[in-house]
């Protein structure tokens, strides 16, 4: 570690894990464990699996497995299996994902709420978040803002309407190459280079309603335009947590997996196997909301840091 004090950040990890549990506990939300290899990939074209070579009997199943990058899809087993509200918390993995915010391996804390939607996530995602502030006797103001009202407030412009060009101008001084980039890519480059950057150290912020074409796992609300379902919460510069009102129809959630996997083969890269358990379970599923939130990214925040190096007790380039 290198600018933290080793023995301090991890005091603090054990401090935050018990409040975690705690909190949920107190909120009757039952932690289950789920596995970590799997015989199916993440099919996001934006992220990238590790795999491993089982050695076993083949009477076991598929020999190549995916070490998961949430714990997602088994939740979703079990929420439609009717376990009801659940967490989990524990390791994630994602290759490629290495640099001063980014470990391959790191902790995430994932939890499913039975009946709720994503507005209705976002006021528990910020319970928690306020609470691990009280760990170190810090507290922050709360903005809850539109996906499209922050860029018009911000930015002058309608994400929802503008063109790609009206898109591009503001990045024109960043050199960004734009072969290949789509809407959405020019998007995220907006939040990632001039909005999230300019967020208040003491502040959440928590946007909701993004365009239907980010809708990820989330649920599309009809409308003029059509908006998913989901919100992201910041504290200060640092994106903390995903969550949506989830999507819970198979036969869409297969297009959209095929779509991602179509995307992937435009790129040059694998496409992944589908969950073929996830979608047999997915029409049983009942209307929830789920999140995830990195424990690294919160803890770089509690400890006042920008290098995630500080609360790893051994990073990646030393394990």
């Amino acid at each position: 570690m290198t600018g933290v004090d080793t023995y301090a950040a991890l005091r603090l990890r054990a401090r935050l894990n018990a409040l975690i549990r705690a909190f949920f506990a107190e909120r009757d939300v039952l932690e289950v464990e789920t596995p970590i290899l799997s015989a199916a990939g993440n099919t996001d074209p934006n992220i990238e699996s590790f795999s491993t070579q089982f050695s076993g009997h083949v009477d076991a199943g598929a020999r190549e497995r995916w070490l998961r990058t949430s714990p997602e899809f088994a939740l979703k087993r079990l929420l439609a299996a009717g376990i009801g509200d659940c967490y989990e918390l524990g390791r994630v993995f994602r290759n490629g994902e290495a640099g001063g915010r980014h470990n391959p391996e790191f902790s995430m804390l994932e939890w499913y709420r039975v009946g709720w939607d994503h507005r209705r996530l976002m006021e528990e995602t910020i319970a928690l978040v306020e609470a691990a502030l009280e760990l170190v006797q810090r507290r922050a103001e709360v903005v809850i803002v539109s996906y499209r009202q922050l860029f018009l407030d911000e930015l002058g412009l309608d994400p929802l309407h503008a063109s790609i060009d009206t898109l591009r101008a503001p990045l024109a001084d960043y050199g960004i190459d734009p072969a290949g980039l789509t809407r959405d890519d020019w998007l995220d480059l907006l939040i990632t280079h001039k909005l999230q950057p300019a967020f208040a150290r003491d502040r959440i912020t928590v946007i909701h309603d993004y365009p239907a074409s980010q809708c990820a796992l989330a649920k599309v609300r009809p409308g003029e335009p059509p908006l998913a379902e989901r919100f992201e919460l910041y504290l200060g510069c640092h994106e903390l947590a995903n969550g949506y009102h989830e999507l819970n129809d198979a036969a869409e959630q297969r297009v959209r997996f095929e779509r991602d996997n179509a995307m992937r083969r435009a790129r040059g890269r694998r496409e992944l196997p589908l969950d073929a358990y996830l979608l047999a379970a997915l029409d049983a599923m009942p209307d929830c909301a789920g999140v995830a939130l990195g424990i690294e990214r919160l803890l770089m925040c509690l400890a006042g840091t920008d290098a995630i190096a500080d609360v790893l007790t051994i990073p990646f380039d030393q394990a």
